[in-house]
């Protein structure tokens, strides 16, 4: 990272009193966790403690200082870019390595153990105002191709889903997660024109690689009240086998009765398993449509639908267009042609 921008963030960690900063914040108490209080802590603060009103926001935490558990109205990411931190929630007790981060759902109970002098650990705030509709959420009413995978990001930040959901990162030192984490950084601290745009744009490419590294390994830990079954690996396994996949099949693989699997979705997703199946195949159908020009029965076929009526009706049903009107209003080669 710059040292220029290391030199701001340690500037900024100083250690803080709990006793007084509590005074000042004047956080409403939520409840008792391990018998210790949990706050409501639902202001962006900068790192001068004054509430920040930006939709994505920065700070660093304060060093060798006790924080209480508390829980926000927004998606959390704490990244150690400097040193080693510990995650508490309700459930585990989570390690960090540098450059590791954990994202923290909405009204997920946590608290970061008191950090060395020398460890720099930076938390950004997400609202839900960060991101529209199209960049953040699974599924809309226009046009709708992001991956089953993605619909962590929205469980993570819808407050009735994301409630003790969490997910934490191996790194493993990858350099272009790294390079986006200091650009994000060095565009809020050193904002310039469209550094907001800038941020937004990132954290999106961000969520992709985090995903795409989960793909690749299937090694993170899970945050689940259940600790045996990761969602991700899940959402990503429907996301791989979507076109011939089968409840028992899914079941068997992960070791799981069907029955319990079928509701473990539902409670984590809200969405049943053939409901997702469903979102993964149209989604799939969409890009083909947007970007080649196969026959649609070949389409249906290929995404898993042996029955094209079948087929018509269920894109018609999630992107609430036919296949032809899909094809004809997002078509790469016809936006060429305009």
């Amino acid at each position: 990272m710059e040292a220029d921008v290391l030199t701001v963030l340690k500037e900024k960690n100083h250690p803080r009193n709990w006793d007084e900063l509590g005074l000042e914040m004047r956080p409403r108490k939520a409840g008792v966790l391990k018998n210790e209080p949990v706050y409501e802590f639902f202001h962006t603060l900068d790192d001068s403690l004054e509430v920040n009103p930006q939709s994505i926001a920065i700070s660093v935490q304060p060093v060798k200082s006790f924080i209480p558990f508390h829980v926000h109205n927004f998606v959390e990411i704490i990244v150690p870019l400097v040193g080693e931190c510990t995650v508490i929630t309700n459930n585990d007790e989570l390690k960090l390595k540098q450059n590791d981060l954990i994202i923290v759902g909405n009204h997920t109970i946590h608290r970061v153990e008191p950090i060395e002098a020398d460890a720099i650990v930076v938390n950004l705030t997400l609202k839900d105002t960060a991101f529209n509709l199209n960049d953040y959420h699974f599924m809309n009413e226009d046009r709708a191709t992001k991956k089953v995978s993605s619909l962590l990001f929205s469980l993570l930040s819808n407050e009735a889903q994301g409630e003790n959901i969490y997910r934490l990162f191996r790194t493993h030192q990858d350099k272009k997660i790294h390079l986006l984490l200091e650009d994000i950084i060095q565009e809020f601290y050193y904002p310039d024109t469209q550094s907001n745009q800038i941020i937004r744009l990132e954290l999106l490419t961000l969520f992709g690689r985090l995903i795409r590294s989960a793909a690749n390994e299937q090694a993170m830990i899970a945050g689940e009240d259940d600790g045996a079954i990761n969602l991700l690996s899940l959402l990503l396994y429907i996301e791989k086998n979507y076109a011939q996949i089968t409840l028992d099949e899914m079941a068997q693989h992960f070791g799981f009765n069907p029955n319990y699997l079928s509701s473990y979705l539902k409670k984590h997703t809200g969405l049943t398993f053939i409901k997702l199946v469903h979102l993964q195949r149209v989604n799939v159908a969409a890009e083909y449509l947007t970007y080649t020009n196969a026959p649609i029965e070949q389409i249906a076929l290929k995404v898993g639908y042996e029955n094209p009526s079948y087929f018509y009706k269920m894109f018609r049903k999630y992107l609430k267009l036919l296949p032809t009107e899909y094809r004809e209003k997002y078509s790469f080669q016809a936006q060429k042609t305009d």
